[in-house]
């Protein structure tokens, strides 16, 4: 039995095969993450690696990290090698050297089979290599440590200007020279130890990175983001959680320990599930998930979104469906598309859709709702983690917008290409076949000394021995030999062979 839920939960599905993690909000799925032992994310893992290839042409090299495919490393996202923090305080004081280094030519930096060590900025996505970075954070509960970098940054959702000054404060006052920190949300309204355990954490992790840099041979692995288990705590478990739920006894007890560490204050809030029923199907969410990989998504009114995705972009269509309106047919307009932009911003965060994004919105005439549209739409991507980025409505009614792509979207994680279309979504037509097998037997038949065995898909078998036979005997006829038809279901439906 499926239960409605109006609080914030996190909702964890344990087993050794697979881990997967839904947050909900007000009973509704918001965010999905999924992690299998065999393909576990690489994003911030640390790795030592040696140059491959650097391309001055692009202002760019590949690192050989281990990994299938090397690792994509570009000229901003390079730092010049360091030993401690003593070298770094001495790099950040010297802004000359720093200006010189930003406009230094990649070639002048790296070479082949150089080593360096670098940090996993990007999933590999599709058939692209990892994206990589050699400037180093590490996330902790409160804070980000950036070794690299002698800044102070405070996070946009901490909104009380009193409350960053303080931090900032702290955080200053604390950091070895030359590092750099990044204050997360987590850590707003925090006390002073608890900012520095953090601290002191994240500084002798760092440590003992720099140690096992000097010990690894490249290609190497220097340090492990966390699973999706512990990472889900440390990221999305705060305050305004009103509960974590977990269906199996060990990670709930890992968990636990872990909250122990990083956040005792919100240990009671995690929970153990015991009951039969999986933990999905109780919380509703197998349905959702089921409907998050799906082209058409239902809005409340009657109207419907199509989300088309493609390797280029995402093409999403909106439409009146069967939703009439009461008034004029400007209103119903302006209705489903109010409706219709707040949905796109749910299905984007929730499918995790990145790249170029086209919604085609239903006309508008008066640019005083064109206007209403685009506002909602810029208001509602506001609460998107994502950097996003879009144009104003176009004459025709298309918004043109990008969203940062983190990692694979969800019909990357739980589906995989048809193996008869190949991803093209398409096949060539029963009939379109069957004209290809006449041509191949108009060529074939004049070489056969009696007859030509044709081995095809049951499916065309049986239109060519049904209402194609006329195809056939009149090849029969033409070239006085026989056709024999054979039916292998090992073949695939444009599939044929003559013999």
């Amino acid at each position: 039995m499926t239960m409605k839920h109006s609080g914030n939960e996190i909702i964890i599905n344990y087993s050794p095969h697979e881990t997967r993690v839904a947050v909900l909000q007000g009973g509704r799925l918001v965010e999905f993450s999924m992690e299998r032992p065999k393909d576990r994310g690489l994003s911030g893992n640390i790795y030592k690696g040696r140059v491959a290839r650097v391309l001055p042409g692009m202002q760019a090299a590949f690192v050989d990290i281990g990994l299938e495919r090397t690792a994509f490393l570009h000229a901003t996202d390079v730092y010049e090698s360091f030993e401690d923090f003593e070298d770094l305080a001495k790099e950040a004081e010297d802004e000359e050297r720093e200006k010189r280094f930003r406009h230094t030519p990649i070639q002048d930096i790296l070479k082949e089979g150089q080593e360096i060590m670098v940090q996993v900025a990007k999933e590999p996505i599709g058939s692209k290599g990892a994206r990589v970075t050699s400037h180093v954070s590490l996330p902790g509960r409160e804070i980000v440590f950036t070794p690299t970098d002698d800044h102070i940054g405070v996070s946009r959702r901490i909104e009380n200007e009193r409350e960053r000054r303080r931090l900032k404060e702290i955080v200053a006052r604390l950091r070895p020279d030359g590092s750099g920190f990044i204050i997360r949300t987590a850590c707003e309204g925090m006390k002073e130890d608890d900012i520095k355990s953090d601290m002191d954490f994240l500084i002798k992790l760092w440590g003992d990175i720099l140690k096992k840099r000097e010990k690894t041979p490249p290609p190497g692995l220097l340090y492990q983001e966390l699973d999706l288990t512990l990472r889900t705590i440390r990221d999305n478990f705060t305050a305004d959680i009103d509960k974590l739920v977990i269906d199996s006894k060990e990670e709930f007890e890992r968990a636990v320990k872990f909250a122990e560490d990083f956040m005792p204050e919100l240990k009671q809030r995690i929970e153990l599930y015991e009951s039969e029923e999986q933990i999905f199907d109780t919380y509703g969410v197998e349905i959702e998930l089921a409907d998050a990989t799906s082209k058409k998504v239902w809005l409340k009114s009657g109207g419907y979104i199509i989300i088309d995705q493609m390797e280029a972009l995402t093409a999403i269509d909106v439409n009146t469906g069967k939703y009439v309106g009461k008034k004029s047919s400007e209103e119903t307009v302006l209705k489903t598309n109010m409706e219709a932009v707040k949905e796109i911003v749910y299905q984007l965060k929730l499918r995790n859709i990145g790249g170029i994004i086209v919604l085609d919105l239903i006309d508008m005439t008066k640019s005083a709702n064109k206007e209403k549209v685009y506002n909602a739409l810029k208001e509602a991507l506001k609460s998107d983690k994502a950097r996003t980025n879009i144009l104003k409505i176009s004459e025709l009614g298309l918004v043109e917008m990008t969203r940062k792509r983190s990692r694979e979207n969800i019909t990357q994680l739980l589906c995989e290409p048809c193996p008869y279309c190949e991803g093209n979504g398409v096949i060539r037509s029963k009939y379109t076949v069957i004209m290809e097998i006449y041509r191949e037997l108009l060529k074939e038949l004049p070489k056969r000394r009696r007859k030509a065995v044709i081995y095809a898909h049951p499916i065309i078998a049986e239109l060519l021995y049904g209402e194609s036979e006329n195809v056939i005997e009149e090849l029969e006829k033409r070239f006085k030999k026989r056709v024999v038809i054979k039916t292998s279901g090992a073949l695939h439906q444009e599939q044929y062979e003559i013999v």
